[in-house]
C-alpha cells in the first residue's frame, strides 16, 4: 500500500452562504484532515448541506470562515487554472452529449493542459488510454456517448477524471441513478482507484450500506451534531452511528455492522449456530415477531447449525428435538 499523505487539512471551517443582509450558516467548527489513498464518504439527510460542504471544499463556493489546506496551500492562494490540476468534479447532473465518442469525452479531460479546444499530443493521449484501462472499459472506447447507460456514462466520467491528473477528485451522488448492482460496482471501483493510483477520492452518498462496508473514512452531517468523522468501525463502536441514525423504525446492528429495519417482537428465543445460516434464521424469526440470540435464556431454543448442516433443530425443554430442512419450515413449526 503506497504511504498516505494529508491532500486536505480542514480547522474550524464554517460554510453558508452570504446574502446582501444575512449570512445563512450550513455548518460550523470543521476540523479534520482528509488522507491519499482513501475513499471517503459524505452521509447525510437531504437537505442538510453535503452539496454546499462538497462545493466549498472543491472551491466551487466560498467559506464563511476556516481554513481549508489543499497539499499545504491555502484553497484561496490557487489560481484557477492551477485548481484545475489540482481537483478533479465529477457532478450528478446527467449532460446530453451527442457526435463524441468516448475517447473524445475523456480526452477533454486534459484540457487544463491543452486548453478547451486544445490537440491532444502523444503523452496526453497516452494519459487517455491509462485512464480508460484504469476504469476498464476499453469496451466503451469507440462508443457515441449518448448510446451508453448510467452506469456506462458514470465510468466514463471518472475516467475523464482520471485523465485531468488530479491528486484530489470529489463526486457528487455518483450512484444516484443506477441500479443496486451498478451502484456496487461504481463504489467498488472508486476503492479500488484510491489503491491503485492513491488519490484522494471524496464523494457524497444516499447509499448508507455500501458506504459503511466500501469506505475508508466516513463523515456524518447533521443539523445538530455537526460534523462527525472516522473509520466506519471507530464511528459504530462510539455509538455515533446508531445515534445518528436514529429514528424510528431503523437501528444500527453491532452483530452484523449494518442498518436494519427495527422490527418489533413479542417473543424471545434463544438461537445457536453459526455463518449465515444462524444470520438468515435471525432475520427471519425477528420478521415474525420473535427475538433471537445467543444470550437469551429460553425453555426452548432453536440450533440453526451452520454452512456444513442441512438441517435447523428445533430444541425443547423436555429435551425432545425436531428437524426441519428450510427456514419456512422452521416458521411453520414454531
Amino acid at each position: 500500500m503506497s504511504m498516505k499523505e494529508a491532500t486536505i487539512q480542514i480547522n474550524d471551517l464554517s460554510i453558508g452562504y452570504h446574502s446582501k443582509n444575512d449570512t445563512k450558516l450550513v455548518a460550523s467548527h470543521i476540523t479534520t484532515t482528509i488522507y491519499s489513498g482513501e475513499l471517503t464518504c459524505l452521509l447525510g439527510a437531504n437537505g442538510v448541506g453535503k452539496s454546499t460542504l462538497l462545493r466549498t471544499l472543491s472551491a466551487f463556493q466560498p467559506r464563511i470562515s476556516g481554513e481549508i489546506a489543499l497539499l499545504s496551500r491555502d484553497i484561496q492562494d490557487y489560481s484557477d487554472k492551477e485548481l484545475s490540476t489540482i481537483v478533479g468534479v465529477v457532478l450528478t447532473d446527467k449532460c446530453e452529449i451527442r457526435n463524441m465518442t468516448v475517447r473524445e469525452l475523456i480526452g477533454m479531460g486534459r484540457s487544463p493542459y491543452t486548453g478547451f479546444w486544445g490537440r491532444l499530443g502523444k503523452e496526453d493521449k497516452q494519459i487517455v488510454e491509462e485512464s480508460i484501462s484504469l476504469v476498464r472499459i476499453e469496451n466503451l472506447a469507440s462508443r457515441m456517448v449518448h448510446t451508453l447507460s448510467d452506469g456506462e456514462r458514470q465510468k466514463v466520467m471518472i475516467a475523464k477524471a482520471l485523465a485531468q491528473e488530479t491528486p484530489v477528485i470529489f463526486l457528487d451522488e455518483p450512484t444516484a441513478f443506477l441500479d443496486f448492482p451498478s451502484k456496487v460496482e461504481i463504489m467498488q471501483l472508486l476503492h479500488s482507484l484510491t489503491r491503485s493510483t492513491n488519490k484522494t477520492i471524496f464523494l457524497s452518498t444516499h447509499d448508507l450500506e455500501l458506504a459503511l462496508q466500501i469506505a475508508d473514512k466516513i463523515w456524518l452531517m447533521d443539523r445538530e451534531k455537526g460534523i462527525s468523522t472516522g473509520t466506519p468501525e471507530d464511528l459504530a463502536l462510539s455509538g455515533y452511528l446508531s445515534g445518528f441514525f436514529a429514528r424510528k423504525g431503523i437501528i444500527f446492528d453491532m452483530e452484523t455492522g449494518l442498518f436494519r429495519i427495527d422490527n418489533q417482537y413479542d417473543k424471545k428465543i434463544r438461537l445457536v449456530g453459526g455463518g449465515q445460516k444462524y444470520a438468515m434464521v435471525r432475520k427471519a424469526l425477528l420478521r415474525n415477531g420473535i427475538y433471537a440470540d445467543s444470550e437469551i435464556e429460553s425453555e426452548n431454543w432453536i440450533d440453526a447449525g451452520d454452512t456444513a448442516t442441512s438441517t435447523i433443530t428445533l430444541c425443547f425443554s423436555g429435551r425432545q428435538r425436531k428437524e426441519v430442512a428450510s427456514i419456512e419450515e422452521l416458521l411453520l413449526s414454531l
